[in-house]
């Protein structure tokens, strides 16, 4: 199995709150953590990519004990500079969250925003599924939040769709179908009239074939919502919040 990305480096992890300010507002933030700690029920949790910490330390303050798994150490490193981000609050382990394994077993094993989408391989997402199952206790869950790949939205012969256009950034993704690639291009245009660009690939992925992942892994899904609000997942979702919880013993 390939060793799985890290473009988490450098300028980009030092920059990645401020470009994805929308998603640290109170609200969605609010509605992640009180799912979360629903489903933990009061055990502990394990955040795979847990990043700089967007919903980790608020899980953290509302009373879940956190660990987490990361990559990129420059991300653990924004992580914590944060204020209850100490290497004492919430244990942190470097490396990818197909593999790394970290002592204990847990309530929840949690990943959001689109992350299993890093793991570029088929191979490397079954692997998170598998390693997600093993962290948990019996009867714990694996939460995941992810796109639905927005193909409906590709007339015939195209293969880009744009997802946010603004005076300060437009970005646009495109579709390699036959592999089940996608491209996230980013624009960001700065106050002196500068522009920047930057990319990121992801595997997409259809929400039964994760159901197929959970299943090689010994988990059966439990429920499935279109977002953090439980709102009913359709056919024309654009996103889903899955819950795969692992058989008692």
């Amino acid at each position: 199995m390939a060793v799985p990305q890290n473009v988490f480096v450098g300028t980009v992890a030092r920059d990645y709150d401020a470009l994805e300010s929308t998603l640290s507002r109170p609200a969605p933030v609010d509605s992640a953590v009180a799912f979360l700690a629903e489903v933990a029920g009061g055990g502990a949790a394990l955040e795979f990519a847990i990043g700089t910490g967007r919903i980790a330390l608020p899980l953290h303050a509302a009373g879940v004990a956190v660990h987490g798994i990361e990559i990129s150490a420059d991300m653990v490193d924004e992580l914590r500079r944060k204020p209850g981000g100490g290497e004492g609050r919430i244990p942190v382990a470097v490396g990818d969250m197909a593999t790394t394994r970290v002592a204990g077993e847990f309530a929840l094993v949690y990943l959001v925003y689109n992350t299993i989408q890093n793991l570029l391989e088929q191979d490397e997402q079954v692997a998170c599924f598998r390693n997600a199952a093993a962290h948990l206790a019996p009867g714990g869950c694996f939460v995941v939040e992810s796109g639905v790949p927005s193909v409906r939205r590709l007339p015939p012969g195209t293969s880009a769709v744009p997802f946010d256009v603004s005076a300060r950034h437009l970005g646009f993704d495109t579709y390699e179908l036959a592999r089940q690639r996608l491209t996230s291009h980013h624009y960001f245009t700065d106050e002196d009239g500068t522009t920047t660009y930057s990319a990121t690939q992801h595997r997409f992925v259809w929400p039964a074939e994760l159901d197929l992942m959970a299943r090689l892994a010994g988990l059966e899904l439990r429920e499935r919502w279109s977002n953090w609000e439980r709102d009913p997942f359709t056919d024309d979702s654009e996103s889903h919040v899955s819950v795969w919880t692992k058989p008692p013993a």
